[in-house]
């Protein structure tokens, strides 16, 4: 290695050490104010607040490694314009693209690191945090529940007035609120006194109400009886009640609440996975697609046909009937109303035995397609989560090539412009990357997309800084707006050559 390549190097893995440390602090304590209602006062050990940040630390590095990388790229680059080091080395005919080779290796190098840190490190430190959230809430289960406002465990909103004992198991003015998914009717139930238990090799969280009352909406399908608003109320002396406590193992983010297990995977892991996913899902359809069929009596392609016969004398002479009542002018015509084919008495019966079939098939319609909707998010984001361990490598590369030759544009190292321009293109990189995710989980672009959308958008301007940096062109060239204004203007006020 030559002496201007190490020396190129080492100032960037200085600047770019010092980086990410300040700003792995920073992102620290963005997780400790995340989860300080879980932390503080709970009379946790200093061991276990430790190993809670560690577990959390390593999610944080596919936000923190590219804007360092972005952000040490510009502060060297910028240093070295500054102090008319690339003057000299360009006088002595080496280019911006030989003064970053060695820079282009290490960034080649770091971005396989990401991968594999990604792919090995980042699944098992979030097992192993999911989990120790999970032992803590057990341990202690009156953890996950909150005084003074609404706490949502499994499919309960359970609020507390005051919470005491040594763990603050005992509870006191206790109110739930039960949630049902797709129910209209509300259940609540409060009780003056409540007591918590659980067992560590348990999701299982027992609460024991004393001392209240149940009370529960009721749905009539009498529409009379729906305004009414009628209810149904019991009292109870004791009523024990078990929470699930699975749900507190998922992330807390609102883009990884359909997924439980995606950020647990590798690569091959998410690649099996996603193969039985999408093997079920087509099963699922089919099926669902074969029974709302099957309702309504349509024959699909490659399933038996049934037909219907029906005797040719008995056909005759119903035709007949109805061409001579009127229904049908010709015996081969179809009938204008359906409901002349039956008798007075049982017109009512036939539209309210329609209308019933019409409910059912719409509820089964409704219901097999939020079922189909929810496996598809699924799917899409186990996809998202395969995609990301990819996405984190090429964003190293992506944020160097960003960085160096912007950094030789503007020419100011330090701490001031080179922040503005790194935050500024970070912020447009994540928005434009979580702007993407939310429309590949809502199926609304496919999730190759949803991951590489930014990477799409900003690797244009990868192109074009490099290429305006190696040639020497400014970050705006002023030349193109000025030079047509100034021919204009020349023509306007030209003066008038005088006459003889």
């Amino acid at each position: 290695m030559k002496i201007l390549d190490r020396y190129i190097l080492t100032s960037f893995i200085q600047t770019f050490v010092s980086v990410f440390v300040i700003l792995f602090f920073i992102f620290i304590l963005q997780g400790i104010w995340l989860f300080i209602s879980e932390l503080a006062g709970k009379d946790l050990d200093a061991w276990v607040i430790a190993k809670f940040l560690l577990f959390y630390s390593p999610k944080i590095v596919p936000l923190v490694l590219p804007l360092s990388i972005l952000l040490a790229s510009i502060m060297t680059f910028g240093n070295f314009a500054e102090n008319y080091e690339f003057a000299a080395m360009k006088s002595s005919g080496i280019s911006l693209n030989r003064a970053m080779r060695s820079l282009i290796i290490f960034i080649f190098g770091l971005s396989i690191v990401a991968f594999f840190f990604a792919n090995d490190v980042i699944p098992q430190a979030e097992y192993k945090f999911l989990n120790l959230r999970k032992n803590i809430i057990q341990r202690k289960p009156a953890m996950a529940i909150i005084e003074g406002q609404f706490n949502a465990v499994g499919t309960f909103n359970i609020k507390v007035e005051k919470k005491s004992g040594e763990n603050g198991e005992k509870l006191t003015g206790v109110t739930i609120h039960k949630r049902k998914p797709g129910a209209s009717n509300a259940t609540i139930i409060r009780s003056k006194t409540g007591l918590l238990t659980s067992n560590e090799k348990s999701n299982l969280l027992q609460l024991e109400l004393f001392d209240g009352y149940y009370y529960e909406e009721i749905t009539s399908q009498n529409p009379v009886e729906r305004q009414k608003q009628p209810f149904a109320k019991s009292s109870f002396s004791k009523q024990i009640m078990n929470i699930d406590l699975t749900s507190l193992n998922t992330n807390d983010e609102d883009s990884e609440q359909v997924a439980h297990t995606n950020n647990m995977l590798n690569v091959s892991e998410l690649k099996y996975t996603l193969d039985s996913l999408e093997g079920n899902f087509n099963k699922d359809a089919k099926s669902i697609t074969a029974n709302i069929a099957q309702r309504s009596n349509v024959v699909l392609a490659g399933t038996p046909k049934v037909l219907i016969i029906q005797d040719s004398t008995d056909l005759a002479k119903d035709s007949l009937k109805l061409a001579k009542a009127g229904v049908i002018k010709k015996k081969n015509d179809t009938p204008k109303d359906l409901l002349a084919l039956v008798s007075q008495a049982d017109r009512m019966r036939v539209l309210e035995v329609a209308n019933n079939n019409l409910g059912s098939t719409q509820y089964v319609v409704m219901s097999g397609k939020n079922e189909l909707v929810e496996k598809i998010k699924n799917i899409n984001n186990h996809w998202l989560a395969l995609y990301d361990k990819y996405v984190i490598a090429f964003a190293c590369i992506l944020m160097f090539f960003i960085g160096a030759p912007l950094g030789a544009i503007i020419r100011k190292g330090g701490l001031g412009l080179p922040i503005v321009f790194a935050v500024l293109i970070f912020i447009i990189f994540h928005f434009i990357n979580t702007f993407g995710r939310k429309l590949a989980q809502e199926n609304g672009i496919p999730p190759f997309l949803g991951s590489w959308m930014s990477t799409f958008v900003l690797s244009p301007l990868a192109i074009l800084l490099t290429y305006r940096a190696t040639n020497d062109i400014g970050l705006i060239s002023f030349d193109n707006f000025i030079t047509p204004l100034q021919k204009a203007f020349s023509k306007i006020f030209k003066p008038k050559p005088k006459q003889a």
